[in-house]
């Protein structure tokens, strides 16, 4: 890609996704907007002045400025307000959405043949909002959230088993929240399935964790969220997509039919290439894994209702 922006540039999500973004050098200039005067100006000479160290050739720019945003072949929007300890994602969502609402008017003037990947909490929503909005093909459209929550699971599990990380392979579907589904009969060490090495009170134990992943981080660290794991699955995606691999990876995707579900965004297994959301791919769920999902599906609509409130 010629160039990718990151809304909410001086953020530390953001400032991490910018990082690894130019470090691996997935496009030609990666611009930082932040409202902040400023603040994303200096973050881009920061990282720029990594470049000697990591060897990278991609520019990095920041500015307050909208207008910074032209030309922009996708842009990942990291801005809105951080969630505190004890507050769900869905609590913020008053406050995002009108930050959500500025930045995709932004976007839709200043660089309106772009990709939008969306971050900020509560990302199901939000994603849905942005659709809405811009009224783009939902291929553009997508958010961030079931990389970071498989990964999450991956990890939890390569402590218990004691097993390279390399090997596990994880699937969490619906909502970004504490109603996600970590789906454990489609996760494996090297093609077997989780249950051969574990027992399923161990298994249950962090699936609970997995749900719980973001708040336990946001516990511990008590004045910031997790934000080195979500920039590393946003810049994932974006290799996903800067190199046409045709991942399959869960993202917040909107859903046309699929699962049953309309007029709704979530957590579903997507083919991610050139184009986008290429594929959103139906998995055959059984009726325990189904009632999750459709429970999940269901908080996520109460948001969505509540946008309307709001609007």
């Amino acid at each position: 890609m010629n160039k990718i922006s990151i809304v909410g540039g001086a953020g530390r999500v953001g400032e991490t996704t910018a990082q690894i973004l130019a470090e691996q050098e997935l496009c030609r200039e990666v611009a930082l907007l932040d409202v902040n005067e400023g603040m994303s100006e200096g973050v881009a000479l920061d990282i720029v002045q990594t470049s000697p160290f990591f060897k990278f050739d991609s520019r990095v720019i920041g500015s307050d400025d909208p207008s910074i945003l032209a030309g922009s072949d996708l842009v990942v929007i990291t801005a809105g307000q951080a969630r505190k300890p004890g507050m769900s994602r869905s609590d913020v969502l008053e406050a995002n959405v009108r930050v959500i609402d500025a930045v995709t008017d932004e976007i839709m003037t200043h660089a309106p043949d772009a990709m939008i990947l969306v971050v900020s909490n509560p990302v199901d929503t939000l994603t849905y909002r942005v659709a809405q909005r811009t009224g783009w093909d939902r291929r553009r459209i997508f958010g961030q959230a079931g990389v970071l929550d498989a990964s999450r699971m991956a990890g939890f599990i390569a402590q218990e088993t004691g097993f390279s990380v390399r090997d596990i392979t994880t699937m969490v579907l619906g909502g970004h929240g504490d109603t996600m589904v970590p789906v454990s009969r489609f996760c494996t060490i090297n093609g077997i399935p989780l249950s051969h090495f574990l027992p399923e009170e161990r298994i249950a134990a962090i699936m609970e964790r997995t749900r719980k992943g973001g708040a336990e981080i946001l516990a511990l660290r008590k004045n910031s969220s997790a934000y080195d794991a979500p920039g590393a699955a946003v810049a994932t995606m974006i290799d996903a997509i800067v190199r046409n691999r045709r991942r399959l990876l869960p993202c917040v995707a909107i859903l046309d039919g699929e699962y049953g579900e309309r007029e709704i965004a979530m957590g579903v297994p997507c083919v991610l290439g050139w184009q986008g959301v290429e594929q959103v791919v139906e998995l055959d769920l059984e009726a325990t894994e189904r009632a999750d999902f459709d429970r999940s599906a269901a908080s996520v609509r109460a948001d969505i209702e509540r946008l309307r409130e709001i609007s």
